[in-house]
C-alpha cells in the first residue's frame, strides 16, 4: 500500500470513530490491513491537512496510554478539550477511562 493510499485509509477509518469514544493509533493501524503501523498512523494524522482538521476527528486517536502528543502541548490540551467535549472522561494527565469511551 502506497504512502498516500495508507493515509486515505487511515483517514476514512478515523471519520467511522463515533463521537464520544476514542480508537487507539493500534486499532487505527489494524483496521487498515497493517497492524504494527501505530506510529504510521500518528505520523500521518500529524500530517494531517488543515482544510482537513473539520473532516477528520483526529482528536479521537489516543495512544496506548491516554493523549499522546505531549511533545506539543497546545495540541494535547485541544485534544483533551474535544473529548471532554465530546464526554470522554480523561483525566488531568490525559489517560482515557477505557471503560466509558471505547
Amino acid at each position: 500500500m502506497s504512502r498516500t493510499r495508507f493515509t486515505r485509509a487511515v483517514y476514512a477509518a478515523v471519520r467511522r470513530i463515533p463521537p464520544g469514544t476514542v480508537a487507539t493509533y493500534g486499532q487505527i493501524a489494524a483496521a487498515v490491513g497493517h497492524p504494527r503501523a501505530a506510529r504510521a498512523v500518528g505520523t500521518a494524522l500529524a500530517r494531517l491537512p488543515r482544510h482537513l482538521a473539520n473532516q477528520v476527528p483526529w482528536h479521537r486517536v489516543v495512544g496506548a496510554s491516554g493523549i499522546s502528543a505531549r511533545d506539543d502541548p497546545e495540541r494535547a490540551a485541544t485534544q483533551r478539550e474535544k473529548l471532554i467535549d465530546e464526554g470522554v472522561a480523561v483525566t488531568a494527565g490525559g489517560r482515557i477511562r477505557r471503560d466509558r469511551s471505547r
